[in-house]
């Protein structure tokens, strides 16, 4: 088996400086120089995971293959990699203590007072190394989420403390990423945030290896010579990462800055090893130099907080280079639609995107918006609750069920079209019983979406309690409405769509959190081609 090695990448000064794409970036690095990497996410708060959190509390929960509701950076790590996260890449301090609480029952500390260390910490330690222990991986990239000085941090920063003594300073190394702000009033960089947040790191006995430091300008050498001075990190080590354009340049900043170059000469790892990112830059060429523009409308009920929908942003990007297109999304609230108002707020739209969710809220607005892409045939898809109302709208105005619903808005609905999956109607618990991660799809024959993904036999993930009720399935497509996608073990309901439009799809499952750069999602990638040609029409 071979010897995994461990990257630990903590922040400081702010939240939001991008540990995420720094770990992704050098974590892509490391990959096209021939190392297998994967990256993990420890998050400081005390769900068990974010599956119950409010999409405004904390962005979009993304789902992985087997079923783990995870922290968005996970999408990030997946996008910039393109292989598939896990439960085990993403761990909450609320799993953490439940775990030790758990084993505590069991008696498995043998009546043994529980503390935060080493029981807490060794949970922890345990967790870090879990990828590490499966032989898979040269390097573990670990994101500690939070910022150094943290209350809810310090177990985390402890157990690193403990793992970096314990491996030693070639088998484990700590990175900090801080900002360095430009005071305009004083028209200087300032170093100050970044020795202060390093002490109090170093307070908890981790000395950092390595400084990536966030910045609006770049650093001159007496900058970089004093952060190495008083923060105790050598020059060459000091890493600017100055604001870019996207999160898809930084791999290249950080490649220019030799972030990979220092981490693999700290590990004793060889560093000779050619390599190129052809693809990445083909990727980037065509995502800064479109030859057309598109206006795509992204209908959904957090649009205030774009980070809700944060792999269908970014799935866009993936498609719109793809087709050599700037996607424009229009961010429209659908609580902001009426019936009167549809026309004037979508009416300059190429394509429309009913966005998943839960709950009752904007929901007769999301079906105004369905019914205006169905009648004046604009490309149209439906995610997951968007398929569910593309099939409430066709219910109602084209088969005349009045009142047609869902029962999770409407338990008594004359005509629940769609209804509570059978195995979801004994569960009381909220967190993690879902039908979730990996399931199979068995497309229709001929049908639009099977000649999209160019194959019949798919798998998608899933995120959702409701389904398409089969009663209703014959009187619906006697009315023009096919279901081209289901389970083929359990006749689920997955994929609708309507074959005498140009292009109308409802997918039960989330296509967006398999868009890679590398491999982006065919269904984004047909949808951006269609509001490409409705644009020229």
């Amino acid at each position: 088996m071979k010897k995994t090695k461990y990257v630990f990448v903590t922040g400081g000064v702010t939240s939001s400086l991008g540990k995420g794409i720094i770990a992704a970036s050098l974590a892509k690095l490391l990959q096209v120089r021939g190392y297998s990497v994967t990256i993990q996410k420890l998050d400081p708060y005390i769900n068990i995971d974010p599956g119950t959190l409010n999409p405004y509390e904390h962005g979009e929960c993304f789902v992985t293959n087997d079923g783990a509701e995870t922290d968005l950076d996970l999408g990030h790590y997946e996008r910039f990699l393109n292989i598939p996260t896990s439960q085990a890449n993403n761990v909450t301090t609320g799993r953490i203590y439940q775990s030790v609480i758990d084993k505590e029952r069991r008696g498995e500390f043998l009546g043994k007072t529980v503390q935060i260390i080493p029981h807490i910490t060794d949970e922890i330690k345990n967790r870090i190394q879990l990828l590490g222990n499966t032989g898979e991986f040269d390097i573990v990239i670990t994101e500690i989420g939070g910022t150094v000085g943290d209350i809810e941090s310090l177990p985390y920063v402890e157990a690193v403390r403990q793992l970096l003594w314990e491996m030693g300073k070639e088998n484990a190394i700590s990175i900090h990423l801080t900002l360095v702000p430009y005071l305009a009033a004083a028209g200087e960089l300032k170093t100050k945030p970044t020795q202060h947040s390093v002490k109090i790191l170093m307070q908890s006995g981790v000395s950092p290896d390595i400084l990536v430091c966030r910045t609006e300008h770049k650093l001159n050498e007496s900058i970089k010579r004093k952060l190495a001075l008083f923060c105790n990190v050598q020059e060459d080590s000091i890493i600017e990462s100055i604001d870019a354009e996207t999160i898809y340049d930084v791999p290249l900043l950080m490649m220019d800055e030799k972030l990979d170059d220092v981490v693999l000469k700290k590990m004793n790892l060889p560093i000779d090893k050619k390599y190129e990112l052809t693809a990445w830059n083909d990727f980037l060429k065509k995502h800064k130099n479109p030859k057309n523009t598109v206006e795509i409308g992204l209908i959904g009920k957090y649009v205030e907080l774009q980070d809700a929908y944060k792999s269908i942003s970014e799935a866009f990007i993936h498609a719109g280079a793809t087709n050599e297109v700037k996607v424009n999304i229009n961010w429209i609230h659908s609580e902001s639609l009426t019936t009167q108002n549809v026309p004037e707020k979508l009416g300059g739209l190429n394509a429309i995107l009913v966005a998943p969710g839960f709950g009752d809220r904007g929901i007769e607005g999301k079906i105004d918006a369905v019914k205006y892409a169905r009648e004046h045939k604009i490309p149209f898809l439906g995610i997951c609750l968007g398929m569910q109302m593309a099939v409430i709208e066709f219910a109602r105005n084209v088969l005349g069920l009045k009142g047609a619903y869902s029962d999770e808005m409407d338990p008594n609905t004359p005509y629940p079209v769609i209804n509570l999956m059978e195995e979801q109607k004994s569960i009381v618990d909220m967190g993690g019983t879902m039908r979730l991660g990996e399931w199979d799809c068995k497309l229709a024959k001929g049908s639009k979406i099977a000649n999209i993904y160019k194959q019949e036999n798919i798998q998608e993930r899933h995120r959702h309690r409701y389904e398409f009720n089969n009663d209703y399935l014959e009187q619906i497509e006697s009315a023009g409405m096919i279901a081209t996608g289901k389970n083929p073990e359990t006749n689920l309901v997955e994929v609708i769509e309507i074959p005498d439009h140009p292009w109308f799809i409802g997918v039960q499952y989330h296509p967006e959190y398999k868009s890679t750069v590398l491999k982006p999602h065919p269904l984004f990638v047909d949808l951006v081609k269609a509001a490409l040609e409705h644009s020229l029409t």
